[in-house]
């Protein structure tokens, strides 16, 4: 038997557009992902009796619903692994929040038990499988920020500067079916380049619905924007604005409202899962 720790980081949406609609119902996109320094920790140690069981984890989420189990499952089905694994989670990152816990979660899963399991998949196959989980599961599987396009699926890496952010958690559950199949959502925005986005431009046409929907985080949005320009990184709930120091954001924080989370964050081009995993393969 063999354990592995990742630490599991969110993400930020930086922009949000949709450009149309497939036959299917999915949303054709274009969005901008980065990682930040706010992590789950995930604990994998592989056994002999072919169960694949959460243990001693801090998380809301149903074992019968957890995508990280589901990850699991699926891994040990396709490829007949005569091994089974106990996964623990301790949560910081807002659960249906929009900063992709669950997705990154899931993507740590699969790049742990490839490793442990030792089944020598590649990248492309990992964020292929990811794709199946969900459509944000494939950046964090692939590890570098991204431009992505058609359902998300499509990525494109970009080199963003890091900088720091305060995220704030209004602590209200966003359903992004809803939002998504809200009639007033913007689908016809003219298609940008990664160039125009760098240059500039970009919105989240996700948030003047989320804001006409759930008052507080339109509150939320109007007390962050008295500092600097304030977004909604995917349908929310959190939202976020980026400072020009930590200090700086620390001192905005200091000034939240009680009733709302938030954390300093650092945003970061690579996610740090694959490196832990290639030093755990260097090791053995």
């Amino acid at each position: 038997m063999s354990s592995l720790t990742l630490t599991s980081p969110a993400k930020l949406n930086l922009m949000l557009h949709i450009t149309g609609r497939r036959e299917d119902g999915y949303h054709l996109l274009q969005t901008v992902f980065q990682f930040i320094d706010l992590y789950d920790q995930l604990h994998f140690k592989t056994t002999n009796d072919l169960q694949i069981q959460r243990v001693n984890s801090q998380t809301p989420v149903e074992q019968s619903e957890d995508i990280v189990i589901r990850a699991a499952k699926m891994l040990q089905h396709r490829y007949q692994i005569r091994q089974g694994v106990t996964i623990s989670i301790e949560k910081q990152i807002p659960v249906g929040g929009g900063l992709g816990g669950g997705s990154s979660n899931a993507a740590s899963c699969l790049l742990a038990l490839n490793t442990l399991w030792d089944i020598g998949l590649s990248i492309d196959q990992l964020a292929e499988m990811g794709l199946e989980l969900g459509a944000d599961v494939p950046v964090f599987v692939r590890g570098f920020a991204a431009w992505a396009d058609g359902i998300g699926e499509r990525l494109t890496p970009v080199k963003l500067p890091e900088k720091h952010y305060l995220v704030v958690n209004p602590d209200i559950h966003v359903s992004t079916a809803e939002i998504f199949n809200a009639e007033e959502l913007t689908r016809v925005c003219d298609p940008i380049t990664i160039r125009d986005f760098l240059d500039g431009s970009g919105a989240n046409v996700c948030e003047p619905v989320v804001r006409k929907r759930y008052a507080v985080i339109a509150e939320a949005l109007d007390w962050l924007s008295q500092f600097t320009e304030a977004r909604l990184t995917g349908t929310g709930a959190c939202i976020y604005a980026p400072f020009d120091s930590q200090q700086v954001a620390e001192k905005v924080k200091s000034r939240l409202p009680q009733q709302w989370q938030g954390y300093v964050v650092q945003g970061m081009n690579k996610n740090p899962v694959l490196e832990q995993c290639r030093n755990f393969r260097n090791n053995s």
